[in-house]
């Protein structure tokens, strides 16, 4: 069961206004990863549904964040079916992320009342994904589907509309201020935060380190 409620998930997200992406098939390099992470001041958290025996990897995770971190909001991610949003929400996923849109997720998740948030390419789908109770729907692949222009032509007609683009986002003050001048509620990022070198060589502190500055350069364009 999830310990956080989707209206406590949103605020998080929208507050942070980053929201790291991962997996790794050891689970001690997850562990550390997200405690990087946390340290770093994010509290919510996006785990990759990829490779055998995810799901039971995102359960012992789930447990040892509950005990060790609790206020971390830990979500899946690259989830594509309603049986398999099943299979994380028993294990107490606070959040699913979907790179596509599918109106049968939507009812596991709000049945569960858990924060479902739908891939979407256009106009329509966002649409679409708000009627079937998305508060924040994900642009995927965000810079191949127009990039910040796109926010910028979405929020126009429809300025109500929460937006987390993943895919293209770079962690730097001049990619950064493009996505949130644009009007995204937050982004997430993957390997470009948390990289091949970096999981590599177990440099914890200097993930840390560089989420701490991502936060830094998220609040300066966060209107709360």
């Amino acid at each position: 069961m999830a310990r956080f409620s989707r209206i406590d998930v949103v605020l998080k997200m929208r507050e942070t206004g980053v929201v790291p992406i991962f997996y790794n098939k050891d689970i001690e390099i997850c562990k550390n990863v997200i405690q990087a992470v946390y340290n770093g001041g994010i509290k919510v958290f996006e785990f990759t549904n990829r490779g055998d025996f995810a799901s039971e990897m995102f359960s012992e995770i789930n447990q040892w964040a509950a005990k060790d971190i609790p206020d971390m909001i830990l979500g899946v991610g690259s989830v594509v079916d309603p049986g398999t949003a099943a299979i994380y929400i028993q294990s107490g996923a606070n959040f699913i992320v979907s790179p596509i849109l599918n109106p049968e997720m939507a009812k596991i998740c709000n049945r569960r009342k858990i924060l479902w948030i739908p891939g979407c390419g256009s106009l329509s789908e966002i649409n679409n994904a708000e009627e079937l109770g998305a508060e924040i729907v994900k642009i995927f692949p965000g810079f191949s589907i127009g990039g910040p222009d796109f926010v910028k032509a979405v929020k126009g007609p429809c300025p109500w509309t929460s937006i987390m683009p993943t895919g293209g986002v770079e962690p730097t003050l001049e990619n950064l201020s493009e996505w949130f001048e644009a009007g995204v509620t937050c982004v997430g990022i993957g390997s470009n935060l948390i990289t091949k070198d970096i999981v590599q060589k177990k440099d914890w502190k200097g993930l840390t380190a560089k989420v701490a500055g991502v936060v830094k350069i998220a609040r300066m364009f966060k209107i709360e």
